[in-house]
């Protein structure tokens, strides 16, 4: 055989051998593609079954009555937990979730009679016509409009317990994380934003809240303010989502429009102001975030304080500041989701509690001059 004839064998020789390796790379990679898209198929087909598993009767053939007490207070979550420990329910997450996809609330305190063999539906019927056993231990208000640090001094305050230890739960990243583990939907990952100075600022509903016991904890104390910031979020996610406004965003705008308000205030053209002010890229230039910047309670704010340095201060930053600065009620929420359609870019607020609303410099500084450089 010649060396040409020699060289063809050997270019042929490897050229099979290639295409047998690329054969049995392909082979490999159609194993290890089959294998990952089956065991993805499994566990979504796992859950799936575990979850229509968990919506259906803990036995249906098992009707004996078991005596449940849902306390004063209790939460969504701390009736779920109730109701799977007594074997009521298969599974209190997906219960929670059942709940908050049938929009069902409204679940009283008080003595119940169920079995293995109810359904979910009928559960949560049953829950709505308790008969309370027992009074309220304790009563906490959370006024609208308080920042984290004084709603840790009224919870100490009223539950007796040290103002430290309040400010010290509320702000312990394995108790963050176990309240997100709760409320996924409202405790996001954006809570933990690079300049965000407290992660639960603005998500504590204020309401009056009633407590069974004497000495409740700080988690017990604060899960049933989440729970309502939970639960009404949930009434405007169509809202929110026609908006592009995640829970942060809208909690965070809601709650300079709660700190801006007056009882005379018409909460929807403040929020005009703020949406108009970041439509054309001006800052917000709002006073309460200068304060929070301080992280002083004081009344007026001075020049001296527009150059504090800080994220939070819309003079010096543009768009909305890293997070809420308080806690902001239903009606700040809904301007925040319905403002008023203005060319509003400026408002006053006078010494009588009345606001005025301007559409260009000028306008404001003549208002300015009229209802507080006049006045003094």
């Amino acid at each position: 055989m010649s060396d040409k004839d020699t060289k063809k064998q050997y270019i042929k020789e490897q050229l099979l051998k290639r295409e047998s390796e690329a054969k049995t790379v392909r082979k490999i990679v159609l194993i290890s593609v089959a294998s990952i898209l089956v065991l993805c198929l499994a566990g979504a087909l796992g859950g799936y079954f575990y979850i229509q598993s968990a919506l259906k009767p803990v036995d249906p053939g098992n009707e004996k009555v078991t005596k449940v007490t849902i306390p004063i207070g209790s939460s969504v979550s701390g009736i779920s937990n109730i109701l799977e420990d007594k074997g009521i329910i298969k599974d209190a997450r997906v219960f929670r979730y059942y709940t908050k996809f049938k929009n069902e609330s409204g679940f009283q305190a008080g003595e119940y009679e169920f079995s293995p063999s109810m359904k979910l539906n009928e559960i949560t019927a049953s829950l709505k016509t308790g008969k309370v056993m027992q009074s309220a231990a304790l009563k906490i208000t959370i006024p609208e409009g308080k920042q984290l640090d004084q709603i840790a001094g009224i919870l100490a305050e009223k539950a007796k317990l040290k103002k430290q230890d309040v400010w010290k739960t509320l702000n312990d990243k394995a108790f963050i994380k176990k309240m997100q583990s709760q409320y996924p939907q409202l405790l996001k990952q954006d809570i933990y934003g690079k300049n965000i100075k407290y992660p639960l600022e603005g998500y504590l509903f204020p309401a009056t809240y009633s407590y069974h016991e004497k000495h409740p904890t700080v988690e017990d104390l604060i899960t049933p303010m989440l729970e309502k910031q939970d639960e009404i979020l949930l009434q405007y996610r169509d809202s929110m989502a026609k908006k592009k406004l995640s829970p942060h965003k809208l909690l965070t705008m809601a709650s300079l429009i709660e700190e801006e308000a007056t009882e005379k205030t018409h909460r929807e053209s403040i929020a005009s102001v703020f949406y108009n002010r970041l439509e054309t890229g001006m800052p917000l230039q709002t006073d309460p975030t200068v304060l929070y910047a301080k992280g002083s309670h004081q009344k007026r704010v001075l020049y001296k304080d527009l150059e504090v340095k800080s994220p939070y201060n819309t003079y010096q930053n543009t768009g909305l500041p890293p997070g809420p600065i308080a806690n902001a009620g239903t009606s700040s929420i809904e301007a925040a989701l319905n403002p008023s359609d203005t060319k509003y870019l400026y408002f006053l607020a006078a010494s009588d509690g009345k606001v005025y609303f301007s559409k260009s410099l000028e306008e404001h500084n003549k208002l300015k001059a009229e209802h507080i450089t006049n006045k003094k």
